[in-house]
């Protein structure tokens, strides 16, 4: 991504949307499905496009717009869309992970017992749903957070990235968890910026849910919806909540914080398991970010973001 970055920043601002889209869909094509789009050219091309669009059909109709109402409502928000609108698009999908994914299918199948059709099918609603949806809109939040460097933010995270890194080690799942400040970031982000902020779920039995002051009683079969954005600006439990903090998560009270980030489905210090419905992929994102973040501060020394644009970047110095 960057090397398709760099060179056009002679000529002025460079959108990050399209070439940050094309990387996630390649990053996560080969992490998930091991599936490189390097080997075709449509998808390496069109494939980022292909996926947007099938999302784009599946998401519109619970996507508010406050705009032309009612008619969004009866016209948009009423039905499921037709599957004829996004087919040629997904069946192009298919047929890539069918040809470059083939260990990971033949894992779907000996492993899992699962077809070589829903092994396919459930790779891909990963791979776009989970892993490219959530990227896109995270990924841009994570961007917007250093494009406002009022507090040397840059500075210190490129002095952590090149300590932690710099012994040889390089970057990996592993090294990143050693980097406290750039974890810190990418937890902050979250929290401001749950990529899903609305949650549900259904009760399983009578409980009582507690508020600081209240208690509130719930029956068994009733729908709870959690609303992230507005949890995660606790005044009791986050100090200054409103306001960016990149180092909030760091320190003994700040990995004790992270018993309260809800960004999934539950805390970030729990672990998903099949009786819960935390995000599965939780520590992937967490780490996969930390690990876009760390490489960028081993390669500059600092980026200038404006709206949704690079404006310059700084090299180290020889």
């Amino acid at each position: 991504m960057w090397d398709t970055i760099e060179p056009q920043l002679s000529s002025g601002p460079v959108s990050y949307l399209i070439p940050i889209q094309k990387f996630i869909f390649a990053f996560s094509s080969l992490c998930i499905a091991g599936a490189d789009p390097a080997n075709s050219p449509d998808i390496s091309e069109n494939g980022y496009m292909r996926m947007d669009r099938w999302l784009a059909v599946q998401l519109l109709p619970s996507i508010p717009i406050n705009a032309f109402q009612p008619l969004v409502e009866i016209f948009l928000h009423s039905f499921a869309y037709p599957f004829f609108l996004v087919s040629g698009d997904y069946n192009k999908l298919y047929e890539f992970i069918e040809t470059e994914g083939k260990e990971v299918i033949s894992r779907g199948q000996t492993e899992f017992k699962l077809g070589k059709e829903d092994v396919i099918h459930n790779l891909l609603f990963i791979l776009g749903f989970n892993a490219f949806g959530g990227f896109s809109i995270f990924f841009l939040s994570l961007l917007a957070s250093l494009e406002s460097d009022t507090t040397g933010i840059q500075e210190k995270l490129r002095k952590e990235v090149r300590e932690k890194a710099g012994s040889g080690i390089g970057l990996s799942f592993s090294s990143v968890q050693e980097m406290d400040l750039v974890q810190s970031f990418v937890y902050e982000t979250l929290r401001l910026n749950p990529p899903v902020p609305l949650q549900y779920g259904r009760a399983r039995k009578d409980f009582d849910l507690s508020s600081h002051d209240a208690v509130f009683k719930v029956k068994k079969g009733e729908l709870l919806c959690g609303f992230q954005a507005l949890a995660m600006k606790d005044p009791k439990v986050f100090d200054d909540p409103e306001t960016f903090v990149p180092d909030r998560f760091t320190g003994e009270k700040g990995k004790e914080l992270l018993d309260y980030l809800y960004w999934s489905n539950g805390p970030q210090s729990g672990m998903p398991s099949v009786s819960n419905k935390q995000c599965a992929g939780k520590d992937f994102v967490t780490l996969t970010a930390s690990l876009f973040l760390a490489h960028l501060y081993l390669r500059y020394d600092s980026v200038t973001i404006a709206g949704a644009s690079f404006s310059g970047v700084e090299k180290p110095k020889p």
